[in-house]
């Protein structure tokens, strides 16, 4: 399929003609930096994410795994990828030379991987261990190469945060054990069963209590083929699994069978080069396609059945998921999403539903049937409503009474905000302010328009007052997001630069970033700074900035172009903000700037970490074309194309195509757009006129032009 030459300091990737769009999937970029990508081996949207472990050395291992290391501890089911936090690292197998072996050093040299696939060949003890999976179960293959052949199943690791609390490893006969394992962490309460079938028998030589079981395989001389199926409801649906997915052992056809699933999904987005590409214009794209497909991931039996919130087991009709990153991926993920997997996004609206009826609010950031709470603000709110007003919802009440339910819970500070009509930093101990203070405005502003969809005009009034409470925190002397005291005065001393981690007004950010989120009211906005001429030496400003973040910055703050940040999902739509002051040539350079400078072709080829498909969507979006800056409603503002041409399949047999005339390195400005055959002036699309198929054609241009810049053609 392809061709990998590893290094630790970078990596070059060459796609064999032939290979599809699958072969141009480099899945490294992001094991190195901050980027904390999941690789392994799984299907699009997959339960199962099978792939290398290693030891939880910090930060940049939430994975799992980080380029910079090179000893494992074993091949988990369950991972995360892109996240801020280590979870999971369920059901771990490992071949080991003695009972004593507990890692296994290895060489990037001797991996690879490509979607749906992993191989590496280990030398203590000298083995090929081969990983694929289907949707519910990872299928391994272990060729051993030494007269003993050995597996570890181990129940006690986890990644990060993760701790096992209660286990069972039962071995059912010769070829069959199971078990389960639970755990705490992230997700507070979390449970896996387990069943794995082995091709040949197997003894169970030691048992560690129910945690850690020591496996000698009958005949080292034939390859060992082991099938894990799991579930989070018990056993026997784990075999049920199995049976419905994986009822045979032929290894090399669910291999072919992953790959075919990523080429089909990878398929619906299909690119042309500009003449002036470079083969990392293909991969960097494709790649971050990719990575945008891993979650939401499944989280049901294929009966329907999964262990929801509090424990309680639930079964529905529809396919149920989790690894919902909200305050990541409300911003451009989601609406990706609603571009390309449009089949999907009426059971993600039902999973939230459900979670909702279960714990009696919108997730926050769910996981494995439980409610962390991380991150600020109301974001399963902006996803709900943009299915909503998009159409993928059929009980629109009971939509809109999950959100006006869940945006009026006197919890995280909402309290405060009935009270005050803003967030008092002196009144509210958890700090973050200004930060869940504008994300609630927008979240409120989507309930507003769904209300006003529906014709409840006093919710609609109400939720749209309160979207307006982001004008509380601007401080027009400095022309700043600002924390505000009980008394009504500003925080004191002020600094824009400085940021915390979790102890000041924003949230991995500073005021230079946070002045910004206002993507429901950008006009809004600009009238808070008295004209546009202000609004735009402002912004301008933002790009060339420079200023100490201060010691207890977080490592979020990353990918800094000035003071934008583009390594944290904060400042993603602030570039496309040019628009709509009708200057869409300046969202033009920076948008190119952003995708040529902070995404490459290397192991640490992302600025900050992937956040679940967030950061990978908005270069997906980009490179496209478009971007969706309002947080609901699906106005898809035009950027500056990477690609000649790329064409969507947008669902019921349409496509949506965008035709970039002379686009090259140098040529990223708008001239003029036709659509439809009909000229464009405005520099923004529909939903509508995007999902009913057509055709976008741009001439480029080497030079700024005035398309898009009267005040009747910005969105």
């Amino acid at each position: 399929m392809f061709l990998l030459l590893l290094g630790l300091c970078c990596v070059t990737f060459v796609a064999w003609a032939g290979g599809g769009n699958v072969g141009y999937v480099n899945p490294w970029i992001g094991t190195g930096g901050h980027g904390h990508v999941f690789l392994g081996a799984n299907v699009p949207f997959g339960f199962v994410q099978l792939g290398p472990s290693e030891h939880t050395r910090g930060w940049d291992w939430c994975s799992g795994y980080h380029i910079s290391d090179s000893i494992l501890i074993g091949f988990g089911h369950l991972h995360l990828s892109g996240t801020g936090i280590g979870e999971l690292g369920d059901v771990a197998l490992l071949p080991v030379a003695d009972s004593r072996q507990r890692e296994v050093r290895f060489s990037h040299e001797e991996e690879r991987a490509e979607p749906g696939f992993y191989q590496i060949d280990l030398h203590a003890p000298e083995v090929r261990v081969e990983l694929t999976a289907t949707c519910r179960v990872g299928f391994h293959r272990y060729s051993f190469r030494g007269a003993d052949a050995l597996l570890r199943l181990d129940l006690r690791q986890g990644i990060g945060w993760d701790r096992m609390t209660r286990t069972s490893i039962q071995q059912e006969s010769p070829t069959v054990v199971s078990g389960f394992r639970y755990s705490s962490g992230w997700a507070e309460e979390q449970r896996v069963y387990f069943v794995a079938e082995f091709s040949q028998p197997v003894r169970m030589v030691e048992q560690q209590g129910d945690t850690v079981a020591l496996l000698r395989v009958e005949d080292s001389s034939r390859p060992l083929l082991v099938k894990c199926a799991l579930s989070s409801v018990g056993v026997p649906q784990a075999k049920m699994n199995m049976a419905a997915e994986l009822p045979h052992w032929d290894f090399d056809r669910v291999k072919r069978e992953a790959s075919q699933a990523w080429e089909k999904e990878l398929g619906k987005v299909r690119v042309e080069a500009a003449s002036d590409a470079t083969a990392d214009d293909l991969v960097v794209f494709y790649t971050s396609l990719f990575h945008t497909m891993v979650a939401p991931s499944v989280f049901c039996d294929v009966d329907g059945s999964y262990r929801g919130v509090r424990g309680r087991v639930h079964q529905v009709r529809h396919v149920n998921y989790t690894t919902f990153s909200l305050w990541d991926t409300y911003r451009a993920a989601h609406p990706l999403m609603t571009l390309i997997h449009p089949e999907k996004q009426a059971d993600i609206a039902m999973s939230m539903l459900d979670i909702f009826d279960q714990q009696g609010k919108l997730p926050v950031w769910h996981l494995m049937g439980n409610e962390t709470d991380c991150m600020v603000g109301n974001p399963g709110v902006p996803v709900l409503a943009d299915l909503v007003l998009k159409g993928y919802v059929e009980d629109k009440e009971r939509a809109f009474k999950a959100m006006r339910s869940s945006v009026l819970l006197d919890e995280r500070g909402m309290g405060l905000l009935k009270h005050y009509g803003y967030l008092p930093y002196d009144k509210d101990s958890t700090y973050e302010t200004v930060a869940k203070g504008l994300e609630y405005a927008l979240a409120d502003h989507c309930v507003a328009e769904v209300a006003k969809t529906l014709g409840h005009e006093d919710d609609y009034r109400y939720f749209h007052q309160r979207s307006l409470a982001y004008q509380q925190y601007f401080d027009k002397k400095t022309g700043f997001m600002r924390g505000k005291g009980a008394d009504g005065r500003f925080r004191e001393p002020f600094n824009p630069f400085r940021t915390i981690h979790q102890h000041d007004d924003y949230t991995e950010g500073n005021a230079w970033q946070y002045t910004w989120l206002v993507p429901h009211d950008v006009h809004g906005l600009v009238g808070l700074f008295g004209s546009e001429e202000r609004f735009v030496e402002k912004l301008d400003s933002l790009f060339i900035v420079e200023g100490d973040l201060g010691e207890g910055a977080p490592p979020d703050v990353s990918g800094l172009i000035g003071q934008y940040a583009h390594g944290n999902e904060p400042s993603h739509h602030i570039i496309y903000m040019y628009d709509y002051v009708g200057q869409p040539w300046k969202t033009a350079r920076l948008v190119r700037k952003t995708m040529e400078t902070l995404y490459r072709n290397d192991h640490d080829g992302l600025c900050g970490n992937e956040d679940v498909g967030q950061m990978s969507a908005w270069y997906v979006l980009s490179a496209i074309g478009l971007y969706q800056v309002e947080p609901a409603g699906g106005k898809y503002v035009i950027g500056s194309p990477l690609f000649s041409k790329c064409e969507i399949d947008v669902g019921d047999g349409k496509t949506f195509q965008v035709v970039a005339h002379q686009v090259g390195k140098d040529n990223i400005y708008v001239q003029k757009a036709v659509l439809n055959g009909k000229p464009l002036s405005r520099s923004f699309l529909s939903y509508e006129e995007i999902k009913q198929g057509a055709v976008l054609e741009l001439f480029m241009g080497s030079s700024p032009s005035d398309w898009g810049s009267r005040i009747g053609d910005r969105p």
